[in-house]
């Protein structure tokens, strides 16, 4: 199924690089990268398809560019997740029910993610976005690690927080992609619980779900 078409517009440049991206990302999420050409593009964001050539250099850029606002529309609806206070444990606690459920955990993301990572190994841009902001997400996740340990009394180095973020990650990765992939194959809150008690485990901690 093809993204509805926009009607031709008048915006302001940032109005019409942002339609250029979310026509990406509609085209990617329906029927994967092969769906985003130029001219599907440019009809879906209701613009000439000389517009894409104003505004990004090539196509590629484009979609490196989607990937980015995609990425970083995680990142962003995740760190406004987590509240501005109560205890690290809480915050710990909460960035792990946001990456196990909707809008980070759902099937088009999961459709979003399939599409791009398979870019990442013969585009240097892409790769460079990815790592960007995987980095991003693993140094929040970590400096969580950090509070929460030491608010336990179980400080950890520097060494070792970064591997249990990077083991933490893993396990949330891992859950992320079953529920994105299978969403009706879990109980409510399922996965949100098995990832409590996973990095509770490797942490040496108790972290719990929010009370519904």
């Amino acid at each position: 199924m093809s993204a509805p078409r926009r009607s031709f517009t008048r915006d302001d440049p940032e109005t019409r690089r942002a339609a250029l991206i979310a026509a990406v990302l509609d085209l990617m999420a329906e029927d994967g990268p092969q769906a985003a050409t130029v001219r599907a593009i440019a009809d879906a964001a209701g613009l000439s398809q000389g517009m894409i050539r104003h505004y990004f250099s090539t196509k590629e850029e484009l979609i490196n560019a989607a990937y980015q606002a995609h990425m970083e529309a995680q990142l962003t609806a995740t760190r406004a997740s987590l509240p501005a206070c109560g205890t690290a444990m809480a915050r710990l606690a909460r960035i792990i029910t946001v990456s196990l459920t909707p809008p980070v955990s759902d099937p088009r993301t999961l459709s979003l993610w399939a599409a791009f990572i398979h870019m990442i190994r013969r585009d240097p841009a892409m790769r460079a976005t990815h790592e960007r902001n995987y980095l991003r997400f693993r140094d929040l996740l970590e400096s969580l690690i950090v509070a929460a340990c030491a608010d336990s009394g179980r400080p950890v180095s520097k060494v070792e927080a970064r591997r249990l973020a990077i083991a933490c990650n893993a396990v949330l990765d891992g859950l992320w992609l079953e529920g994105g992939a299978l969403p009706e194959a879990f109980a409510p809150r399922e996965l949100e619980q098995i990832g409590m008690t996973s990095v509770s485990a490797i942490l040496g901690l108790t972290l719990e779900c929010e009370a519904t």
